[in-house]
């Protein structure tokens, strides 16, 4: 394995399976993986509990000013093996995950000073490389300079049925039309804000999972990330 350290941005649609090669490539290549997406998550909860978001409207106003009473932090969990997300000291892991939270983190994320406050966090943890850091903006916004970019998407159908496989063995009571309907959404959304929007970046490998499995997948960008890592 290379000795230099690089990092690797991979963004790309809702439930398009980043997190999960973000979280293998970091293990096999004992990298430190960043959620943005849990970040984003957390600020969603952190807002509804705080009665900012209400009824699918967000009080951008009320966030702005309260974002100074937020504090988000990863803790390492040995038992998964995994980084887990801390609001104010209280593990929220699996509350970022409900379908309530999925349904406004879009209009929560797209507010500007939630992406100031995350993005600069983002570049802090950064610093050091050895980095896999996964969400919509990494390549283009957070981590432009980053050695290795992925851009991953699928079909909006396929996207749809994983995440409704993924609540459904955490025990959420919901339908595909209700998860397809947030996939969309969600695309939707995060494609035409006005700050930092999901795009490709030009310079990002493109990857169509629609009908790859998982270990075709990790195979194919673990063999793209040991070349780059021997390039650099």
């Amino acid at each position: 394995m290379a000795k230099y350290r690089i990092n690797i941005a991979i963004d790309g649609h809702s439930s398009a399976g980043k997190s999960s090669m973000a979280k293998a490539l970091a293990k096999e290549l004992n990298y430190v993986y960043v959620d943005t997406g849990a970040m984003y998550r957390g600020v969603t909860l952190f807002a509804m509990k705080e009665r900012i978001v209400l009824n699918g409207v967000v009080d951008e106003q009320a966030l702005e000013s309260a974002l100074d009473r937020l504090f988000l932090t990863f803790r390492f969990n040995p038992n998964t093996e995994c980084s887990e997300m801390y609001l104010g000291g209280v593990n929220i892991e699996k509350e970022i995950r409900s379908m309530e939270v999925a349904k406004n983190v879009s209009l929560v994320a797209k507010i500007p000073a939630v992406r100031d406050k995350l993005v600069a966090k983002q570049r802090r943890m950064a610093e050091g490389n050895g980095i896999v850091m996964d969400g919509r903006d990494i390549g283009t916004v957070v981590l432009p300079n980053a050695e290795l970019k992925f851009f991953m998407t699928a079909d909006p159908e396929v996207r749809a049925w994983r995440r409704l496989s993924e609540l459904q063995a955490n025990g959420k009571n919901v339908t595909y039309n209700e998860v397809l309907e947030n996939v969309l959404s969600r695309d939707r959304i995060d494609s035409e804000r006005a700050v930092a929007p999901l795009k490709q970046a030009k310079d990002a490998i493109v990857i169509d999972n629609s009908n790859l499995t998982m270990e075709e997948q990790y195979e194919f960008m673990l063999n793209i990330t040991k070349k780059r890592m021997e390039e650099v």
